[in-house]
């Protein structure tokens, strides 16, 4: 195999791309930030207890595993930055109200969570700890809608919400061990009423027919009326239903976004502990934002406080965006003379981009577009159209 062979579902970033993504890390750091939203950096990886801490099976397997040199014990290359931000939250600001916090950087996965995704993921994501109340719901998902507005995307929107306590009411007094519960919640997610029916026969008819029964409750608002109907009636599924209800009248008026349910809906990771939502845009196959309520995060780090929060793959973004044009650029020669060099300067200090032409190089293409030149004229150098 030749040397220069990545490994599969890792590729390099080639400058157009690399220029777009880096424009809209930032675009996005600056969104949060007009909310208010602290910008944090945990590192890319630490000792494993720590980083796996409450967070289940499925973040474990994808996390990949190695032994620090220094100490001997072992580490872990996060897999998901919301665990770190819960322990920065609890360890470090332990502060007493709200904290909002987000953050951009890399994560690495052993495989890939999606068909054609990459397994390094560049993971944006907006966290708000100390607040139980729906306002912090609906903060993230306002947060999350002008993210992708700010990135262009405002047609063709679909905000898919669920809730994780309606499954969880269901499964309450059923003694099932996890690796049934998986199957269970692989089953709903696909929609696979015969593996669900299998699975659920020995339960008992209430938790039995309610779960056979959320395979069916998607679609609109009408769907939570259904759900009242054919779930049993308890303080969790009624508390929930009310939730949804009233985060889609928060999102009522925000232009161009569609509503929608899904009650069965369960992927992500295990931490959810209420309201979970993904966001679709045209050209994605799944879901591009996942979010969703999380009190229990915190649990493991000693303080199991409110939490809401999504996160995003910046580099999936790019991929359902169009390219952005090729930036305009001023072309100058490559001279020694001083006013030259002066002139090339203040452009740049200006927010120019200034290219200069070396010996022998100047009919070559570059990632930027030269629309206009630095020329001499009368001992003065000024900048021509070209």
């Amino acid at each position: 195999m030749s040397a220069w062979v990545l490994p599969d579902h890792i590729a390099d970033v080639l400058p157009s791309e690399a220029r777009h993504i880096e424009e809209l890390r930032r675009q996005l750091l600056d969104t949060a930030r007009g909310y208010g939203y602290e910008l944090v950096m945990p590192p890319l990886l630490e000792h494993l207890e720590s980083l796996l801490s409450g967070t289940g099976e499925a973040l474990d397997l994808q996390t990949f595993k190695l032994v620090d040199q220094l100490s001997g014990r072992s580490m872990g290359l996060r897999a998901d930055t919301t665990p770190q931000v819960a322990r920065i939250d609890a360890h470090l600001l332990n502060r007493d109200g709200v904290a909002r916090l987000c953050y951009c950087g890399p994560v690495l996965h052993t495989r890939p969570d999606r068909p054609h995704a990459t397994r390094e993921p560049l993971q944006f994501g907006a966290e708000i700890y100390g607040h139980a109340g729906l306002e912090a719901d609906t903060e993230t998902l306002l947060l999350a809608l002008d993210c992708l507005d700010a990135a262009g995307l405002r047609e063709g929107v679909i905000v898919d919400l669920a809730d994780a306590r309606i499954v969880r009411a269901l499964f309450a007094g059923v003694p099932v061990d996890a690796a049934v519960l998986a199957r269970v919640h692989a089953a709903l997610a696909a929609k696979d009423a015969s593996e669900l029916a299998a699975l659920t026969k020995d339960f008992p008819a209430a938790s039995r027919d309610g779960l056979r029964a959320l395979i069916g409750l998607y679609g609109d608002a009408s769907v939570l009326d259904e759900a009242a109907k054919a779930l049993k009636d308890t303080p969790a599924v009624g508390a929930a239903l009310a939730d949804l209800k009233q985060l889609a009248a928060g999102l009522d008026g925000v232009a161009g976004r569609q509503i929608s349910f899904d009650l069965a809906d369960l992927r992500g990771y295990a931490y959810y502990s209420g309201m979970r939502f993904g966001i679709y845009v045209p050209g994605a196959a799944d879901s591009l934002v996942r979010g969703g309520r999380y009190d229990e995060v915190g649990a493991v780090f000693g303080r199991n406080r409110p939490a809401v929060g999504f996160s995003l793959d910046v580099r999936e973004l790019v991929g359902v965006l169009p390219a952005r044009p090729l930036r305009a650029a001023i072309r100058a020669p490559w001279s020694d003379a001083a006013g030259l060099r002066q002139a090339i300067a203040q452009l740049r200090k200006s927010g120019e981009t200034v290219v200069c032409v070396l010996p022998g190089h100047g009919s070559e293409i570059d990632e930027f577009h030269c629309d206009r030149e630095l020329v001499e004229q009368a001992g003065q150098w000024s900048v021509r159209t070209i």
